[in-house]
């Protein structure tokens, strides 16, 4: 698919926010209406939502969810201007 930028490994525990196991796909803003096209008939329960500066509104009000929403650890996010990105819950591909 055009746009993807990086697949993650699987992590088969829970990591930052996300309540299980889960990997990672990062792609231009271009290709969201592609990947969600391909997300939505997938039945899989997926947090699409993009790296801002602001991890809070990442991943509350500026994410998409197919499947099943589900209830996120907000307090381990970072405050608004403090992004510190995905490498601070351990190992990072990126």
């Amino acid at each position: 698919m055009t746009g993807v930028l990086y697949v993650g490994e699987m992590r088969d525990k829970n990591v930052g926010p996300h309540p299980k196991p889960q990997f990672e796909v990062h792609f231009l803003k271009n290709a969201l209406p592609a990947v969600m096209k391909m997300l939505r008939p997938s039945g899989l329960t997926a947090l699409v939502h993009p790296l801002t500066d602001d991890d809070l509104a990442d991943h509350t009000s500026l994410a998409l969810w197919t499947g099943e929403a589900l209830v996120l650890d907000h307090s381990v996010l970072d405050p608004p201007g403090m992004n510190q990105g995905i490498a601070r819950f351990g190992k990072s591909d990126v």
